[in-house]
């Protein structure tokens, strides 16, 4: 409740009356199956407790007024809520995308409100703050516009704000889970359409999940992002090339299919051989943790970090120093890196 009275305060402060209304969308992490999500494979997050709250009010009109406790120093941004919305150069985008995606479904095609953000969820943490966000702005708009959207629409809604107003040809994962999420259950996902789900136990009391952060703070909007996917999509134009026609995607392949292309290149080798095997580690994972086999869980989190270290090259020093620190805990099943990489 503190946190609600924050956003109201913020929403006070910022607009001199007070918000008519206050939503959440949690932030996630993620079990096993990073770097998936894209390649139509398997992911397994689940929600956290660290969320986005969005103290709001409608308002006659196109204009959009939005402030944050962690963006801006209390600064009110502004955009036009109407189809001639535009990209910036700043976090609002999280949330101009989010309304764009929505703009034929509200009256007139436009928006209007007053909107104070305020977020436990670390930014660039690899806790899905962003997918927060846009799913908090969706949970907003439906909520002072008394739409109906189902969830799975609205994630793929926050996932094409993200591909379009964010620079980041993300998958469905992240913004799935903070939509979809289910307390006490982790979530498997298929990430090919129609995105089948499953609600996998995970609330054995002797049970906790402990998320350290690094304190590096990553940023995926560079070329580190983009890169791999574009070597993901090479791997597999390598392997149809190579007789395996039925390869659209990592998901479809294997690594004996892998290792039957000639003179690929080595780097893109390696991604994909990270995409083919955290696939088979998510399903494995999956079926241990309905066995209660928490032992078999953590040696298949050490494998995943091990293969993003060395084949995806997405971890850091300090990452690497965390799950080296973890695993010599006693009663530690296992550890890995979270999130996109590069930090967090």
């Amino acid at each position: 409740m503190a946190l609600v009275a924050q956003a109201k305060q913020l929403f006070l402060d910022a607009f001199g009356h007070p918000p008519t209304l206050v939503v959440s969308a949690p932030g996630r992490v993620n079990l096993i199956g990073e770097h998936t999500d894209y390649n139509e494979g398997f992911v397994l997050p689940l929600c956290i407790e660290r969320c986005t709250l969005i103290a709001a009010r409608k308002t006659a009109g196109s204009k959009c007024k939005v402030t944050s406790s962690s963006e801006g120093a209390g600064r009110v941004f502004d955009f036009v809520g109407d189809a001639s919305l535009q990209k910036a150069a700043d976090w609002t985008n999280y949330m101009r995308g989010v309304v764009f995606q929505y703009l034929p479904d509200l009256p007139g095609g436009c928006a209007g409100f007053e909107a104070a953000v305020v977020t436990t969820v670390p930014l660039g943490g690899g806790l899905s703050s962003s997918a927060s966000l846009e799913v908090a702005t969706a949970t907003m708009l439906e909520a002072l516009y008394e739409l109906r959207v189902e969830p799975l629409v609205k994630a793929l809604r926050c996932q094409k704000c993200e591909h379009d107003f964010c620079a980041t040809p993300c998958g469905i994962m992240d913004q799935f889970i903070s939509a979809c999420g289910k307390a006490g259950h982790a979530l498997l996902i298929d990430c090919r359409k129609p995105y089948p789900t499953e609600h996998v136990p995970l609330d054995d009391e002797g049970l906790q999940i402990v998320i350290a952060n690094s304190n590096v703070k990553h940023s995926l909007s560079g070329s580190e992002y983009p890169d791999r996917v574009r070597q993901c999509k090479e791997a597999c134009a390598a392997m149809r090339s190579s007789g395996h026609p039925g390869v659209r995607f990592l998901r479809d392949a294997t690594l004996e299919q892998l290792a039957s292309v000639k003179a690929l290149d080595a780097v893109v080798a390696r991604r994909a051989t990270h995409g083919i095997s955290e696939d088979q580690r998510t399903l494995q994972a999956r079926e241990a943790l309905k066995a209660r086999d928490y032992a078999r869980v953590g040696q298949l989190m050490l494998e995943s970090h091990r293969s993003l270290r060395d084949d995806y090259e997405v971890s850091t020093p300090e990452l690497d120093a965390l799950v080296g620190i973890a695993m010599a805990v006693d009663g530690v099943y296992g550890s890995r890196v979270n999130g996109g990489g590069f930090g967090g």
